[in-house]
């Protein structure tokens, strides 16, 4: 690369920090949320979205969840001073009201070739898990779509545990 293609990438570094800085004295936080999740969960009720799922999720008949998600989860809301609420349904039912704003974080085993993938937000994968068949599963969980703030911090709380499988 010639000193063009150096003189081009200083360019463009100058031009983002430049932005960043622009955008910060403005007050806007990147990444954000554009309905609010992380500032309305924290230090209030985070509502959780459970569906039954192995050893990922463990629904029984008025008991809280048990499993590896569900105690990922609490670990995560007590990073934020927040406790789960959870609530029960369908991956289907979970998805709409994680659309309709009624539920905050959906879990369940859910994989990254989840074909929920255009109506929600996805962590990266944090674990994986091989299927009857041998093949290999990443694990993600859902977030509102949009909202990169609450998912950013989701993710590095994740990347930061233990590998649960």
């Amino acid at each position: 690369m010639g000193s063009n293609g150096q003189y081009t990438r200083v360019s463009g570094l100058l031009v983002g920090l430049l932005c960043c800085g622009v955008l910060a004295g403005c007050g806007v936080s990147v990444p954000s949320d554009p309905d609010g999740a992380l500032e309305r969960v924290s230090g209030r009720t985070m509502r959780v979205g459970v569906t039954d799922n192995g050893e990922w999720v463990r629904l029984e008949q008025d008991q809280n969840p048990t499993g590896s998600e569900p105690d990922l989860v609490r670990g995560f809301a007590e990073s934020l001073g927040t406790e789960p609420r959870w609530i029960s349904g369908s991956e289907q039912e979970l998805v709409k009201s994680l659309k309709d704003g009624d539920v905050d974080l959906v879990i369940g085993g859910i994989t990254d070739d989840t074909p929920w993938s255009t109506d929600a937000g996805m962590t990266r994968p944090y674990t994986e898990s091989t299927d009857e068949q041998g093949k290999t599963e990443k694990h993600v969980m859902l977030v509102p779509l949009g909202e990169n703030a609450f998912l950013l911090e989701l993710d590095t709380f994740l990347l930061e545990q233990e590998p649960t499988s």
